[in-house]
């Protein structure tokens, strides 16, 4: 199960978020996303969980968790569609 976890503060990395959120089960992949020009992080990430038990549990207990002075949001990622495409900024 895929979790959206925003507001992550700028000083989050791969590595970072996955131990973040590692004592709540098994990570498959943690991911900060991050400007294709600058590099740098845009604040938000997804994190992979191997079970919905795991996941669900990481959401109660992160979910507006205070990190580095930033409270986390934490829920479930929604898939994209065609009424929420990826942005394009060409």
């Amino acid at each position: 199960m895929k979790l959206y976890v925003g507001n992550l503060p700028f000083s989050v990395d791969d590595e970072k978020l996955k131990e973040l959120f590692s004592v709540h089960g098994k990570i498959e992949e943690a991911t900060v996303i991050k400007d294709r020009f600058s590099g740098r992080s845009k604040g938000f990430g997804f994190v992979t969980f191997a079970t919905k038990e795991e996941a669900e549990k990481a959401i109660s207990d992160m979910n507006d968790k205070e990190v580095d002075g930033r409270n986390l949001k934490v829920s479930e990622a929604k898939p994209m569609t065609e009424d929420r495409p990826r942005r394009s900024f060409r």
